[in-house]
């Protein structure tokens, strides 16, 4: 018997689904039912039974104000765990290993998780004097710079809702009033990169650049850690900056972005 082609195996059903989910890209945040079923093609009971079975499983959620759908939470999951298995980590080994090559300095990258950063992964110097090596660790995003450098972009009112109510200092760098910050970050964004001027510990500085994806998303940063004494404004300026973005363009520019 003749093997059959693996598209005698498609379930129709499962591919029109499917074809729901792609509708929603880009600047296309929302759509109504009637609009889904001009777009795919299929009679509204369809496009209804469809989307009622993608809201059971929270990979659509309609929005009670417009009644339109949009996608849900778990698309986002699904999203991320890509990034993270199969993205964001796989192409950034590379790049963080030729970036302490070139500075011999500490090497992460992060992601945005809730109010903090996690580190996903890190290539050490083989300095004496380094940086703690903190994969894994849940890190406030606010006064480091792999964080600044993530929430800088974020409008008034998420920044609003994504910041703890009570900012804790952790030195006297430490920046917890909330319109100073907003002020910072917007010196962030418009620079494209950000530093942790001994912000969350005393003696140690940072400085980051964010990774963006395929749409344009920042989903993550890299980021150069040291002790301060090698971390002078000069070299930052002249050698650190530089190299990190530099740096997040090329992850980026592997995870399909372009400018």
């Amino acid at each position: 018997m003749a093997k059959k082609e693996k598209s005698e195996y498609i379930i129709q059903a499962v591919s029109h689904a499917l074809d729901l989910l792609e509708q929603f890209h880009d600047d296309v945040d929302e759509l109504g039912v009637t609009e889904l079923s001009k777009r795919l093609k299929l009679h509204k009971n369809n496009v209804f039974r469809l989307l009622a079975t993608l809201e059971s499983r929270n990979y659509i959620e309609q929005n009670k104000v417009t009644e339109n759908y949009r996608l849900g939470l778990k698309t986002l999951e699904l999203g991320q765990t890509f990034i993270k298995q199969m993205g964001l980590l796989r192409q950034s080994r590379p790049v963080l290993e030729s970036l302490v090559h070139d500075c011999n300095e500490t090497t992460y990258v992060a992601i945005l998780k809730e109010f903090h950063i996690i580190y996903l992964d890190v290539v050490e110097t083989d300095l004496t004097v380094r940086v703690v090596p903190r994969v894994g660790a849940r890190l406030p995003a606010y006064c480091t710079a792999a964080g600044k450098v993530q929430i800088a972009y974020m409008t008034d009112e998420e920044l609003a809702n994504f910041l703890p109510k009570e900012m804790k200092r952790f030195t006297p760098n430490t920046i917890i009033d909330r319109e100073e910050l907003k002020k910072h970050l917007a010196l962030v964004a418009t620079q494209g990169y950000a530093i942790d001027n001994e912000e969350l510990d005393v003696g140690v500085k940072c400085v980051g650049a964010p990774i963006r994806d395929y749409t344009r998303r920042i989903i993550g940063a890299v980021s150069i850690s040291g002790p301060s004494m090698r971390f002078t404004d000069e070299r930052l300026e002249k050698e650190l900056i530089p190299m990190v973005i530099q740096a997040s363009e090329e992850i980026s520019s592997k995870l399909g972005y372009h400018k």
